[in-house]
C-alpha cells in the first residue's frame, strides 16, 4: 500500500478551482483558534500560498471531492466567504486519502505529546504496522509501539498528566507499562514531589514491586496501600545499603591489594623463595579477575 502520494513533477500535476460545497472532509481534526484566524488573514491580505489537495475518484458517484490535506485552508476560505478553492486533484482510494491525510496531519503535531501518539495509533488502527508507523513518524519503533499503547491503555491520569505538562510522555510510557494500578499511582504521585524522575524509575518500581509482593507473602491483615512517604524512606534505605555495601567492597579490595603487594615483595626475596622451594610450597595461589602477580 502506497501511504504517501506518488512524486509528480510540478508541470504534471493537475490543478482545479473546485466549489467549497462540492468538497467533503473525511479526516477532520481540531485545530488552534488563534493560529486558524491567523491563517485567515493571512489568505485574505496574500491569497491562498499552497493549495489544497483532493481525491476525485468518487466524483461521478458522489458529486463531492474528498479532501486530503488543507482543511484549515478550506475553513478559512468558508469564513472569507469564498466559494471556490484552488487545488490539487489526484486519484486515489479512499483508504489511501484517509491515510495520506493522516501522514500531513501528524507533521503538525509536537512530538512529544499526546495528539501525536493519538495519530500513531489512528494510523495503525488503519491497518499500518508498527514499522511502517515508525518510519512515517521517524521514531523507533519500540517507542512507537509504547506511545500507541499508551493511548490504546487509555489511563486517564497519565493521558491528562502529559497534556497538562505535569510529567513528559517517556515517563507516562513506562508507568503505563506497569502492569498494577497501585504501582502506577505511587510513581506518578512520587513524580509530582520530585521524587521519582526518568532516571531512578527502575529502581522506585523495583523498590515498591518488591513491597507488594511482600505484602502478599505475609497475608496481612492491615492497610496494603504503599505510599510515597513508604517509597521516600524504602530508597534512602536502599541508597545507604548500597553505599555501605560498596563501603564494604572497598574495604576488601584494600585487604586483598595490601596481601598481593605483600605476596609480590615476598617473592623478590631468594632466601624466602629456597624455603619454600625446599618445602614444597613455591607455587603461588591462583588469582581470578584481573589481579596478576608481578613477573
Amino acid at each position: 500500500m502506497d501511504l504517501m502520494p506518488e512524486i509528480v513533477p510540478i508541470r504534471n500535476r493537475h490543478y482545479a478551482e473546485i466549489p467549497i460545497d462540492k468538497i467533503k472532509v473525511i479526516n477532520s481534526r481540531n485545530r488552534d483558534r488563534e493560529q486558524f484566524e491567523m491563517n485567515v488573514v493571512s489568505i485574505d491580505a496574500v491569497g491562498l500560498q499552497k493549495p489544497i489537495r483532493v481525491n476525485d475518484k468518487f466524483v461521478e458517484r458522489t458529486e463531492l471531492y474528498e479532501l486530503i490535506c488543507g482543511e484549515g485552508r478550506l475553513l478559512a476560505h468558508q469564513q472569507l466567504g469564498r466559494t471556490t478553492i484552488v487545488a490539487e486533484v489526484v486519484t486515489c482510494t479512499r483508504k489511501e486519502a484517509y491515510l495520506q491525510s493522516l501522514v500531513e496531519n501528524l507533521a503538525r503535531f509536537k512530538r512529544d505529546s499526546m495528539d501525536f501518539a493519538r495519530e500513531l495509533k489512528r494510523m495503525h488502527d488503519e491497518g499500518l504496522t508498527i514499522k511502517q508507523v515508525a518510519v512515517i513518524a521517524c521514531k523507533d519503533e519500540y517507542f512507537t509501539r509504547d506511545l500507541i499503547r499508551l493511548v490504546e491503555q487509555g489511563e486517564e491520569r497519565l493521558v491528562r498528566g502529559v497534556e497538562q505538562g505535569v510529567f513528559p510522555i517517556k515517563f507516562a510510557m513506562k508507568v503505563a507499562a506497569t502492569d498494577d494500578s497501585q504501582i502506577q499511582n505511587v510513581l506518578m504521585d512520587a513524580f509530582d514531589e520530585g521524587l521519582v524522575t526518568t532516571s531512578n524509575f527502575a529502581q522506585a518500581r523495583k523498590i515498591i514491586s518488591t513491597r507488594a509482593r511482600e505484602h502478599k507473602t505475609r497475608q496481612a491483615t492491615g492497610p496494603a496501600k504503599y505510599t510515597v512517604n513508604q517509597l521516600e524512606q524504602d530508597i534512602v534505605d536502599a541508597t545507604r545499603a548500597k553505599a555501605s555495601y560498596v563501603r564494604e567492597a572497598q574495604t576488601k579490595e584494600n585487604r586483598f591489594m595490601t596481601l598481593l603487594t605483600g605476596i609480590n615483595t615476598l617473592w623478590k626475596d631468594e632466601a624466602f623463595l629456597q624455603i619454600l622451594r625446599e618445602e614444597k610450597l613455591s607455587n603461588r595461589p591462583d588469582l581470578q579477575g584481573d589481579c596478576r602477580y608481578e613477573s
